[in-house]
């Protein structure tokens, strides 16, 4: 390991001297993980408090000790009698805090020591892959799994990108404060996941206005997401988080099962010549020539999550996506300063208006067509039907996140769940929990 390591240093430094163009490249093995204990069972984790303005949507649990839950603020929490947490319209989740009933006062402790422990071990992680990479900048880069190290700040004013597979670690060991520009982006490829990433900040964090951030954040001081920020990770702070109008997602982790060895098959047994007749044989029928195959070409574009609802190039990547998909379009506030995919809804821009509202109505009416219930945990074909409407309303950042994080499928899980009670909420269908029931059903053959 310390091989490959000093020789991706070393080859930084002569592409850094001698001044190559294009992204920047670092090659490294990936340490171990970090354990996070029980402080892993949230979304968001804070000792002083977690405070939000605006349109916020929380996906997972939330806790904070050892302040109190009037700590917790713009959530309009919901507290029953000797209840061991709280809810909020706001979180697709749990809400835990010191004064509530057993057993939640030990188990936020914990979760609060789990969190400084989890610290303590990643920021004190050696062997770094890099040092002082970039003088603390790092956007436009393409960095493999590793340990980084900064004596510094590290600023993102452009993409960074991630790339690795499904089981590989990142470290990032920032000493001072770390700041993503308005509009940045953190960008996985290659299977890399958000669970796996982690941000380690003795400074404050901060994600500029609509910025996509991937990772768990662990903070030493505090992590504030300005206005309609998306975080797909953790938020763990030893003093508070602070939102305004934000999405932040829960991270599921998939593991990368290697493939199976194939076994070699065992030779057929030569078969025992056939004892000749003396009938002459008759001439054997000349065998049909084969039909010559024409190999297809490769296509040069990709196909991976960022190429959903037809976008010409994927919203994850940056890359083409294949020749065959669908041209579907968008005008909208996202298509601004002539950008070639909406930052709103992820789909390509058009100069032409009206396409995206073609892309709802066909949506509308596909779901009218969805005669079952569908809910959390179920998995079944009319399940994309259904998020694919969710993400043509484009109604909040629930449905945004949808749109611009995963790929429509046909699993019902938190995401949905989050979209569809946001959309419920936006039109008004009561009890806006996330649910596609009969209710909802008998709206959408009235409205669409």
């Amino acid at each position: 390991m310390k091989i490959v390591n000093k020789v991706s240093v070393l080859a930084f430094a002569v592409s850094f001297v001698l001044g190559l163009a294009g992204p920047t490249v670092i090659f490294a093995a990936g340490p171990s993980t970090v354990n996070l204990g029980s402080a892993g069972n949230f979304t968001i984790l804070a000792k002083t408090g977690i405070s939000t303005t605006g349109t916020t949507s929380v996906v997972g649990d939330m806790g904070v000790s050892p302040a109190a839950a009037t700590y917790i603020t713009g959530f309009a929490l919901t507290l029953p009698a000797a209840s061991a947490f709280s809810t909020s319209a706001l979180v697709t989740g749990k809400v835990y805090a010191p004064g509530y009933a057993d057993p939640t006062p030990a188990n936020i402790t914990t979760a609060v020591s789990d969190m400084q422990t989890a610290y303590t071990d990643a920021m004190g992680r050696t062997n770094p892959t890099a040092t002082e990479l970039g003088a603390g900048n790092i956007g436009g880069m393409t960095l493999a799994p590793g340990i980084y190290k900064w004596s510094t700040g590290v600023t993102i004013p452009s993409d960074v990108t991630l790339s690795g597979s499904a089981n590989d670690i990142w470290i990032f060991q920032i000493a001072q404060n770390l700041d993503v520009s308005s509009a940045a982006r953190v960008i996985l490829t290659g299977g890399a996941q958000a669970g796996n990433i982690f941000w380690v900040v003795a400074g404050q964090t901060t994600l500029g206005t609509t910025s996509t951030f991937n990772g768990n954040i662990l903070d030493q001081t505090a992590i504030v997401l300005n206005t309609g920020a998306v975080l797909n990770g953790r938020a763990l702070a030893q003093t508070q988080v602070t939102l305004d109008s934000n999405t932040i997602l829960f991270p599921t982790l998939t593991v990368a099962t290697p493939a199976p060895s194939v076994t070699p098959a065992v030779p057929a047994t030569p078969a025992t010549p056939a004892v000749p007749t003396v009938t002459p044989a008759v001439p054997a029928t000349p065998a049909t020539p084969a039909v010559t195959q024409t190999t297809a070409t490769t296509a040069t574009s990709v196909v991976d999550t960022g190429c959903v609802s037809g976008n010409k190039f994927s919203t994850v990547t940056g890359k083409n996506c294949v020749a065959v998909a669908t041209t579907a379009e968008t005008t909208d506030a996202g298509c601004l300063s002539g950008n070639k995919f909406s930052i709103v809804t992820g789909k390509n821009c058009n100069s032409e208006a009206g396409t995206s509202a073609n892309v709802s109505i066909s949506s509308g009416q596909q779901i009218k067509a969805v005669m079952k219930n569908l809910r959390k945990g179920i998995r079944d074909a009319e399940v994309k039907t259904l998020q694919d409407f969710l993400v043509s309303q484009n109604k909040g950042p629930a449905a945004q996140a949808l749109a611009n994080i995963t790929e429509t499928t046909t699993y019902f899980g938190e995401m949905t769940r989050a979209a569809l009670a946001e959309f419920q909420a936006a039109v008004g269908i009561s009890p806006a929990v996330g649910n596609f029931g009969a209710i909802t059903r008998a709206y959408m053959s009235s409205h669409y």
